[in-house]
């Protein structure tokens, strides 16, 4: 673990990607032993960050400097399936040289593998008890266990090298509630430098301090996510205040300067009379027109140069405040009555695992739970059609949509617009565009082709285009809707689901979210699906 003097500094750095789109342009940081959660937006940036300090990638000019050894876990992780569990682990000629030596052979370079480890499996068990993997056994190919333990794995690989810095991408995203319960303790237990990237809210609370990516800076706030969002809506109160003040100013200065102007055709005017009635010598007359010129000008030159003034107090207050859109759409065709039948599954047999009997009824709003590999996915594309059950009846009696996690429901060569146009071809061309700009498309950007989007970008075009669609939805399903998405999209979502007036049916492992989102029932799929209460946060 990490000594006190462990730390992570980056200074000057500047990063861009090969087509020449800057990244990051002199950034600096500092980080010494502590946990730090890193949050920003999506493309802020974050995840090329903590490549920059594993040494994945390589700044175009500034320096990167960390003490200790670097154990990194990346966000998008690939891990060859014909690999055993102890390779994985990386304590596979360890393993394999201490059982050579149980079994007799004394050769130099078994005792050279094992080093001073000679309580390997011992504590690569251990490891593995910690992280609820017990049941795995070392010998077994990784292609035989599910995704969320492969995380896991990777994860107890990191730990049993004992790094003294240790850098984490969106870690929960796979992991189901137990498994996210046991990396909350491993994170609790962490005394080295750890920076974890997250979007996951009970995460973020066992963090010590949070460092906010934004516009290619780091923020730092001491505390865990709940102190940094009461700190910023502190800040952001008091910037929103100086923006309205600037404002003001603005107003002001623009009624003087009109006002300078007026006096100024005045006094031309009566320069002008007097002029042409001769009230003085010629010679006078066009010293006191110059004068009075010169002296209008400097005073509209001053009133000038206020206005811009405040024109640029105006604007730095504003960039001071940050882009917190939220989605705000009426959707009134969703409605459901509260008795009206939604959707009936009878008799169902998935094609892969349990059985199903449910009846939905009205606006239910429900959470589908289940550990990884229990069939979540497999019942909502079983449900939309995408999947042949083995047996029994799927019966939607209302409208449905559903949006899976791959996110591959629009069109990337068409544009956000002609996306929408697609599943609504009867609406308005331009009833649609006022509609995605309470998406937070506005102006061109429902122009823009899919394929161009951000991550929370298209997750915002697929949710409109399937809360557009025509006959509008009164059943939504969305298959861990939060994973990949930032603090804000998490937001965003919640906002635009609270405008959502039909059923919702939510398979997701993040609890925060579903409490937001005002769940009426808790199912659980293991054996058969279950109707269980929500369950106790970790």
């Amino acid at each position: 673990m990490a000594a006190p003097t462990t730390h992570v500094t980056l200074s000057g750095i500047a990063f861009a990607w090969p087509d020449g789109t800057p990244v990051f342009t002199g950034l600096d940081l500092a980080a010494g032993p502590g946990r730090t959660g890193l949050i920003g937006l999506n493309g802020s940036g974050k995840s090329t960050l903590l490549k920059l300090i594993a040494g994945a990638l390589t700044p175009a000019s500034g320096t990167v400097r960390v003490s200790g050894e670097v154990g990194y876990l990346p966000q998008n992780l690939t891990l060859d399936t014909r690999l055993s569990v102890d390779q994985v682990l990386g304590v596979d000629r360890a393993r394999a040289a201490l059982h050579a030596i149980e079994a007799g052979d004394v050769a130099e370079e078994h005792f050279a593998a094992v080093g001073d480890d000679w309580d390997i499996e011992e504590r690569t068990r251990a490891t593995l008890d910690q992280l609820g993997l017990t049941h795995i056994d070392l010998d077994r190919t990784v292609g035989q266990v599910s995704g969320g333990e492969t995380v896991l794995l990777r994860l107890a690989g990191l730990l049993l090298r004992r790094p003294e810095v240790l850098l984490l991408d969106e870690p929960t995203n796979n992991l189901d509630l137990d498994a996210r319960r046991r990396l909350y303790a491993t994170v609790d237990a962490w005394n080295g430098l750890l920076v974890v990237v997250s979007h996951d809210r009970e995460l973020l609370e066992r963090v010590d301090q949070i460092a906010d990516l934004h516009d290619g800076e780091v923020h730092w706030f001491g505390g865990t996510l709940s102190a940094y969002e009461e700190a910023l809506a502190v800040e952001q109160d008091a910037a929103e205040r100086m923006v309205r003040s600037a404002e003001a100013d603005v107003r002001r200065q623009k009624r003087e300067l009109i006002e300078a102007h007026d006096k100024l055709a005045g006094r031309m005017r009566y320069a002008k009379k007097a002029f042409e009635n001769k009230r003085a010598p010629r010679a006078v007359m066009r010293m006191r027109k110059r004068t009075a010129q010169v002296s209008a000008g400097k005073h509209l030159n001053l009133h000038e140069d206020r206005l811009d003034q405040a024109k640029e107090r105006l604007e730095h207050a504003e960039g001071a405040v940050r882009d917190d859109d939220e989605i705000r759409v009426d959707l009134p065709h969703t409605a459901v009555p509260s008795r009206r039948r939604v959707l009936s599954l009878r008799g169902l047999a998935l094609r892969y695992g349990p059985r199903a009997e449910l009846e939905v009824q009205g606006p239910e709003r429900i959470a589908l739970l289940g550990r990884n590999g229990a069939g979540k996915t497999t019942l909502l594309s079983t449900i939309v059609g995408e999947l042949t059950p083995r047996e029994g009846e799927v019966a939607a009696h209302v409208p449905m949509r559903y949006l899976p996690q791959r996110l591959d429901i629009l069109d990337e060569r068409l544009s956000i617009a002609e996306n929408v146009r697609l599943l609504a071809p009867g609406a308005d061309p331009q009833r649609i565009r006022a509609q995605l700009a309470r998406f937070l498309f506005r102006k061109d950007r429902p122009d823009q082709l899919v394929g161009t989007l951000s991550g929370g970008e298209r997750f915002r075009a697929s949710l409109a285009a399937l809360m557009l669609a025509e006959p509008a939805p009164q059943l939504l399903m969305l298959d861990e809707p939060t994973n990949n998405l930032d603090l804000s999209s998490v937001r965003q979502l919640t906002t635009a689901l609270e405008s959502y007036r039909g059923a919702l049916l939510v398979a997701s492992h993040d609890l925060p979210f579903l409490q937001e989102l005002g769940i009426t029932r808790w199912l659980t799929l293991d054996e058969e699906l279950t109707e269980t209460g929500p369950p106790q946060a970790p």
